[in-house]
């Protein structure tokens, strides 16, 4: 009935028709051509739709988006794996997509992708993603954080900008007649390049903290302190210099600074203690309503605005914003949550990719240009790292602390791009100049994790090759992501510890597989992860070293994890993976295979006690469960069954005879030959233990017995617990 009604109305005449002219109302765009048409030339017409689509702006800008956000993850997933920051990887990805690498290799592509027209467009959502970014820097720095150790913070941080700062200068007075844009007075071209050499990346800093796990240790608050200091220390200035630079005179650059001191004034006086009041109201997500974002995102872009207008970069606003947001942490986590993931993910890879578009490596085409370079990265290294150093050292750090420090502070990342964006939009960076400063900051912020691992090298003692088990005691690590999982595993252990150990020492680590989150979420986090087995630690009087990391790698992670503690046995939780079912595929087997200890995977079927425990032995690994199995009776009052299937008892007899005569009471200790393994036989038991290879057979033969009763404990043996038998 559709179909017929337009066929006949197809006959009708528009009335606005008179002929062959058509009347054009203004201002409204005359209607496209109908889809519905009788010509041979329908396909031809779709085709040429289709092209018109592509050149559309909004299409231009979503396939950008899209190519950004694809390579960006690449980028950042390959440097990840090389335990790089992720915004290096992303930096890269931006140089890449640009006329360096793209456009000189694919110029028809890259001028396809990135058309001159549709880089303004490409800009302003940048920027966008920027005023965002700096909003949650705001928010994460936190100020009681600066109370502790501020002095020592005070001078290792002002110093590094101070002494950096006057390399700049002179770096600038040797370079400044070659390479200064036309127009740009020595103060100007000095004073940019002196605050671009003393910028230190914070966020990327204190995700390196995180992942070192120095988060809660006294030189990891007194790093963050003096990263905290030297940031805020440090845009103060860029806003001033900024200030000068735009307002062209003394008498406008002191106009500019007086209108700032005004808006941070205002900010910090005004606005401050109303949103105090707002976090005390708004605490949970249930009553932080719609109206309250709103008003955040409304205080926001009001503050990004003015300093935009006052001449200081929309961006200070932004940082202010968030300087001024309650320090109720259930507020900032729940605004955090609004707008870290679409500004991290999506809106600083465009501007990464923004900055890349504007990075010319073809540009520094001549050897002497080279060197230039290279003398630019060596002012960067030595004005911050060796200030650092010195500085360091002087108020009473030791040698590595201060190398550590040194090299930290050294970190440029994304705060040295936004401060080298805001110098080539000024015009006070030459494309060269600004394309040198690009490399510096790459350079600067790729060393850091290699000399930081360099340095823990050259100071880590040497330690003596695995111990048996009989000569020094179990050395475990216990490895969870789910907290619940945690202490099961310690409850598990206690079964082989027991009450008789005179220390029970162990080790429990928690990883968050990624680094893109903030400081104040790690803190909570690590708390959240920790309290069960913390309770369960108490329970069972153990001394619990809690170990915190964020990773990009869970399986290097954990086997550098047991290098660094020494393990000698490494209890996990089996983890789900969503390419491969069974539950000892992807990185659990990866862990098995290449840890250099015991190690046992633990599989929960909703565990309770372990009273009865079924042990499987076979030819291969029949002395290991022995091993195990006399810890059990020494330590537990739990009756143990082997299932002897082989009949190793028989074979073997000698060992089994040494077991027996070890055991402390073999009324505990059964031995079946022949038996069903199925449901109703299992049920009795609360766990049950095997080797890795004897359950991979056991799994192809009945694939249902991992998701029955009892729990199974898995174990890939690479030494003896014990030299007894």
């Amino acid at each position: 009935m559709i179909w017929f009604t337009i066929d006949q109305g197809s006959s009708l005449k528009n009335p606005q028709t008179k002929g062959n002219d058509t009347l054009v109302v203004p201002n409204i765009k005359p209607p496209a051509q109908s889809i519905i048409t009788t010509t041979d030339n329908n396909f031809g017409n779709f085709l040429q739709s289709i092209k018109e689509n592509f050149s559309n702006p909004i299409g231009i800008l979503l396939l950008q988006i899209l190519v950004i956000i694809i390579f960006a993850r690449l980028f950042g997933f390959f440097f990840g794996k090389i335990r790089q920051p992720t915004v290096i990887g992303e930096i890269i990805a931006g140089i890449f997509l640009g006329p360096s690498v793209l456009g000189l290799l694919l110029p028809d592509v890259s001028a396809f992708i990135f058309p001159i027209e549709s880089l303004k467009n490409l800009e302003i959502l940048s920027n966008v993603g920027l005023v965002l970014f700096m909003f949650i820097i705001g928010m994460e720095l936190d100020v009681k954080v600066l109370k502790t150790k501020v002095q020592s913070a005070l001078v290792i941080s002002h110093t590094s900008i101070v002494i950096a700062f006057f390399m700049g200068i002179c770096l600038s007075y040797m370079i400044f007649e070659r390479f200064a844009p036309a127009g740009v007075t020595f103060a100007e071209f000095s004073l940019f390049i002196g605050i671009a050499m003393s910028i230190a990346a914070f966020p990327v800093l204190a995700r390196i903290v995180q992942e070192k796990g120095l988060t809660k240790t006294s030189f990891g608050k007194m790093i963050i302190t003096i990263a905290a200091i030297d940031d805020i220390t440090a845009w103060c200035i860029l806003a001033i210099v900024v200030a000068v630079i735009q307002a062209g005179n003394a008498t406008g650059a002191f106009i500019s600074i007086g209108f700032a001191l005004i808006y941070v004034s205002m900010m910090l006086f005004v606005l401050q203690p109303l949103m105090k009041r707002m976090g005390s109201i708004y605490i949970s997500k249930e009553i932080l309503n719609k109206n309250v974002v709103a008003f955040v995102f409304f205080i926001l872009f009001v503050s990004a605005y003015l300093t935009e207008v006052i001449g200081i970069k929309a961006l200070f606003g932004g940082f202010m914003a968030g300087v001024i947001m309650p320090s109720n942490h259930s507020f900032k986590k729940i605004m955090s949550e609004k707008i870290e993931d679409f500004s991290l993910v999506i809106l600083i890879p465009l501007f990464f990719a923004f900055t890349g578009l504007r990075t010319h490596i073809g540009l520094i085409n001549e050897g002497d240009l080279w060197s230039v370079c290279g003398m630019i990265i060596l002012v960067a290294i030595v004005g911050k790292f060796g200030s650092s150093l010195l500085a360091a050292k002087i108020t009473g750090q030791s040698w590595k602390n201060a190398f550590m420090i040194g090299t930290l502070m050294n970190t440029r990342g994304l705060m040295e791009l936004i401060v080298l964006n805001i110098g080539f939009d000024l015009g006070i960076l030459s494309p060269q100049v600004f394309t040198m400063m690009v490399i510096m900051t790459l350079v600067t912020t790729f060393m850091t994790g290699p000399v930081l691992s360099l340095i823990e090298w050259l100071n880590k003692k040497r330690t003596s090759a695995l111990i048996e088990l009989s000569e020094r005691g179990m050395n475990v690590l216990i490895s969870f992501g789910i907290p619940q999982t945690g202490g099961t595993l310690l409850r598990i252990l206690n079964y082989f510890i027991g009450d008789n150990t005179e220390e029970k020492n162990v080790s429990a680590l928690h990883l968050t597989p990624f680094t893109d989150i903030s400081r104040s979420d790690t803190l909570k986090y690590e708390k959240r992860s920790f309290t069960k087995i913390r309770s369960v630690a108490n329970e069972l009087s153990y001394k619990l070293n809690p170990i915190y990391k964020t990773t990009n790698d869970v399986t290097k992670e954990i086997l550098r994890t047991i290098k660094s503690e020494n393990s000698n046995l490494l209890l996990m939780g089996a983890a789900k993976s969503i390419f491969v079912k069974n539950v000892l595929g992807g990185k659990v087997r990866n862990i098995m295979d290449q840890a250099t200890c015991n190690v046992g995977v633990f599989i929960d079927n909703e565990f309770r006690n372990a009273d009865n425990i079924l042990l499987f032995i076979d030819s291969r690994n029949f002395k290991n469960m022995l091993d195990l199995g006399l810890l059990l009776l020494y330590h537990s009052s739990s009756k143990l069954t082997f299932v002897d299937e082989e009949q190793i008892q028989i074979s073997h007899p000698d060992s089994f005879d040494k077991f027996l005569l070890s055991a402390n009471d073999v009324t505990r200790v059964d031995i079946i030959k022949n038996v069903s393994i199925d449901n109703q036989f299992l049920e009795k038991y609360g766990l049950m233990i095997m080797d890795v290879n004897h359950c991979e057979q056991t799994i192809l033969k009945q694939p249902t017995i991992l998701e029955s009763n009892p729990s199974i404990l898995i174990f890939e043996f690479k030494h003896a617990f014990l030299s007894k038998l």
